[in-house]
């Protein structure tokens, strides 16, 4: 009999393995396999996996035996589609990848989709398109939709239409107990609450239905800025959070401060510059979006892509990358800001802010439709912040600590408008630790999650993730 060593240093005997092997559908690889390393790894390389086993999951049924065989041998379970949410090693564990969960359908009737693990939102973004419908998507269309979905889901509409997680009609969980089961509003509607915001703590979410909106095309883009003269930007900047604060909720918008490197591998125009780059999706008709446009206009921008466009191409708006990267990641949620935050903000990409890692710094404006209570209520909440930070910074090999020192000095700087809160979906590495998860919630969502684990997850087989220890008292 064979006996391997997991990454943990506990033995795991060969039949023991053999036997999950001869449960799946799919494949199973051990450590030192071939093809081991690659279905575990996922887009955010800076967070590394060494599970006992990986299950590239063929069906629900693989799931749901790959769960039952980590309760039973006392290993917990790790979930990735894409990677994008890394955030805690799966270290031991019994690795679920859910990419060729693949299934999609859309009734045009009905206005929803109903989506496989496996899938991302250009997938489904393409799919609802050839019936005039749309999903409430993300920035980038590389992401997962359930990881999305269990994170809350910040859409690029947000203002106007809320969180993606009030738009689901029912989810298919795989819970610890190894059982599949289908929640929605009148099925188990405590753990349908709770799936929809508190992430991987209480199952791994084999599908989705989803609703469809009647968007075919929107108005937006990007206006970019060039930054390099601290004045300017300050007042461009300024100029945009004023503009921001007029906007009707069919207006959802960010800005991004950004400095580059001077380095060969960039485009020439690129090199060693700063930007403030403003992006907006308008949700409304055509011309009073352009006419709302205007102001920012004025303000002269050297980039200028808003107009009219076809709903599948919203995930270019950001450009965001598609490729796998090494980047820190780290988000807060601030109150309004004032000039003093203005003059800190330029202050991180300005003249004086040589050397790297350079931070690229977006604040999502929030408010409007989000600050309702969904039809269908969730676990997340913007608890009345006003802008979502998000931070990307360059964390390649012999990078990370330096990264982490640059963004812990840029979050202490801004302080006075950090509320102290958090959004479930933008958790990363940095906020493993259970008194940072707790941020994310308010504190009777939190409870009432806690609970809720107690009950569905008393031992904790998905603790691989942002976890939420379960209520004992």
């Amino acid at each position: 009999m064979r006996n391997i060593q997991t990454p943990d240093g506990g033995p795991v005997a060969g039949h023991d393995l053999a036997s999950l092997a001869a449960r799946i559908r799919g494949r199973t690889f051990l450590p030192g396999d071939e093809g081991f390393e690659e279905s575990c790894s996922g887009w955010l390389l800076t967070v590394e996996h060494r599970p006992a086993a990986v299950v590239v999951a063929a069906d629900a049924g693989d799931v749901a035996a790959a769960v039952r065989f980590a309760a039973e041998t006392g290993r917990p379970v790790a979930v990735q589609s894409t990677g994008h949410g890394a955030s805690v090693p799966a270290d031991g564990a019994v690795f679920i990848a859910t990419g060729e969960l693949r299934e999609l359908s859309v009734d045009p009737a009905a206005a929803t989709a109903r989506i496989g693990a496996g899938l991302r939102w250009d997938d489904v973004v393409a799919a609802a398109a050839g019936h005039g419908l749309a999903p409430l998507c993300g920035s980038s269309g590389q992401v997962g939709v359930m990881g999305f979905l269990t994170g809350g889901g910040l859409p690029l509409a947000c203002r106007t239409y809320g969180f993606a997680a009030g738009h689901v009609r029912s989810l298919d969980v795989v819970t610890a107990d190894g059982l599949q089961r289908t929640v929605s509003p009148d099925r188990e509607p405590d753990l349908f609450w709770a799936v929809r915001g508190g992430k991987s703590n209480f199952g791994v979410v084999v599908a989705a239905e989803i609703e469809l909106l009647p968007l075919r095309t929107v108005y937006g883009g990007e206006l970019r800025y060039p930054a390099e003269d601290p004045a300017y930007a300050a007042h461009v900047l300024r100029s945009y959070l004023a503009w921001a604060r007029e906007q009707p909720e069919e207006m959802s918008s960010s800005v991004t401060l950004l400095r580059l490197p001077d380095l060969p591998q960039l485009p020439e125009e690129f090199r060693g510059r700063a930007f403030v780059q403003v992006r907006l999706l308008w949700a409304g008709d055509e011309e009073r979006g352009a006419r709302l446009v205007e102001p920012l206009r004025a303000l002269g921008p050297e980039l200028d892509t808003c107009g009219a466009m076809p709903y599948t191409r919203v995930t270019e708006i950001h450009q965001d990358p598609k490729g796998p990267v090494s980047a820190h990641l780290r988000s807060a949620l601030l109150r309004d800001l004032d000039d003093d935050a203005v003059a800190e903000l330029v202050s991180f990409i300005g003249p004086s802010a040589t050397g790297g890692p350079f931070p690229g710094i977006e604040l999502r404006h929030l408010g409007g439709a989000l600050d309702r209570p969904p039809a269908r209520p969730h676990a997340v909440s913007t608890q009345g912040a006003e802008f979502l930070l998000w931070m990307r910074l360059p964390g390649p090999s012999g990078q990370a600590d330096a990264a982490r020192r640059t963004a812990d000095g840029i979050l202490g700087r801004l302080r006075r408008w950090d509320t102290g809160t958090m959004l479930p979906g933008f958790l990363f590495d940095h906020d493993s630790t259970p008194e940072r998860v707790r941020r994310a919630y308010t504190a009777a969502a939190h409870r009432r999650l806690a609970t809720l684990k107690a009950r569905y997850d008393p031992a904790q087989v998905f603790r691989v993730n942002h976890n939420i220890p379960p209520l004992t008292s």
